[in-house]
């Protein structure tokens, strides 16, 4: 008799499970909504009728979300959200901390060229009298907030809070490539309070580790990916280096110094930095920008630069200082070239001091983020 108990206890928690994730249609048996998504064979594994088999309630994984790289700009992949799904385009953000995307409220420019979530067309759909408003550096939106089921690397995260927006003002999200945003930042800096989905992965425990990790490609390249729960070795070489972060609002850490050829030349008596996927260019404040300029033989044009491709060969490493370690980015790192016309990936910010480390330096030092222990973690990253 006991055994039978757990059998059926077995088969409860499995199937409240399955149907936490399968929420079911009226008229659809429960044996069918579990074979349309795919479950059926997993309830049946979990829970057979044999009182003897080994029951594994975990649905912890490692998983990959391949990136598209838009001409070293940024870099996006595909999610899916509600039921049945819909798919679209966003770039995975750790400066930020919101998941939004178009819907069908919007009639900005930038919504007329780009998928827009559907919430009539979704069963799981949630709707909530929240508002929404997000300025980013080279964009904003306002809209409104959801919940429904947001699948990310083939994982399933329901109950998924994100903003559908109402307006996308300016020419920059028109010209994007992606549709929306996934941030990927702390929740202490998520709007309107809303939990970010890495930390409902991590409450839902989707992931088999409280990270994830970011491997970026160069020149335009296949092969970027972001790996939620785990970290591939063949992505980088020699030791992981850890810096602590010192607040966790944005993936910030403290930066001693930049040097060039040994010489500081910026960041002098130490400064803030993030790490942050979402920005294309090494950014820091103009002074320090333009001293490095200097260094390296260009000269600031607005809010770009400009240098003589034939010194490329003689062109020094810039090194940034952090937590004691040396992370240098070679001329081949911060030197893109278009025909005859060169400029580094340094970007001013004003008066700002606060340093953003973004694709330049994450293509040179692939990087991981690390939730569970409030680091960040810096291995020299292979390129095939």
């Amino acid at each position: 008799m006991k055994m039978k108990w757990a059998v059926v206890l077995c088969a409860l928690v499995a199937l409240s499970e399955c149907l936490h994730r399968v929420p079911l249609r009226k008229g659809k048996s429960v044996r069918k909504a579990l074979e349309e998504k795919g479950l059926l064979e997993d309830f049946l594994q979990r829970c057979p009728y044999n009182p003897s088999a080994k029951f594994n309630p975990s649905f912890a994984v490692q998983s990959d979300e391949s990136l598209m790289n838009d001409m070293d700009i940024s870099y996006y992949g595909i999610i899916s959200i509600g039921t049945p799904p819909q798919s679209f385009k966003v770039v995975f953000d750790t400066g930020s901390a919101n998941l939004w995307v178009p819907s069908i409220y919007c009639n900005s420019n930038a919504c007329s060229n780009h998928n827009k979530f559907n919430p009539n067309l979704s069963s799981t759909y949630r709707s909530t009298s929240q508002t929404i408003a997000i300025q980013y550096g080279t964009g904003s939106m306002t809209g409104i907030l959801g919940y429904d089921t947001v699948t990310v690397a083939g994982i399933v995260d329901t109950n998924q809070i994100f903003g559908l927006s109402k307006t996308e003002p300016g020419d920059f999200l028109y010209y994007s490539v992606s549709d929306g945003i996934l941030g990927l930042s702390y929740p202490s800096i998520s709007a309107t309070g809303a939990t970010p989905v890495f930390d409902n992965m991590m409450a839902e425990g989707l992931v088999s580790q409280d990270l994830f990790s970011f491997y970026l490609s160069r020149d335009g390249q296949e092969g970027s990916l972001v790996t939620f729960g785990g970290i591939d070795p063949s992505y980088y070489t020699g030791q992981i280096y850890w810096v602590p972060v010192t607040s966790q609002t944005y993936w910030e850490t403290t930066m001693e110094s930049v040097t060039i050829d040994g010489k500081v030349v910026a960041c002098t008596s130490g400064c803030r930095a993030i790490v942050d996927t979402g920005t294309a260019r090494v950014v820091g404040p103009t002074s320090d920008i333009n001293n490095i300029f200097a260094y390296v033989g260009s000269y600031s044009q607005g809010s770009t630069d400009s240098l003589n491709c034939n010194s490329l060969g003689s062109m020094p490493d810039v090194t940034f200082r952090i937590n004691g370690y040396q992370f240098s980015l070679p001329p081949s790192a911060y030197v893109s070239q278009e025909g005859s016309s060169c400029t580094t990936g340094f970007g001013l910010n004003g008066n700002n001091q606060l340093w953003i480390l973004g694709d330049v330096f994450i293509r040179e030092w692939f990087s991981i983020f690390d939730r569970g222990n409030n680091r960040i973690g810096l291995a020299k990253a292979v390129h095939l």
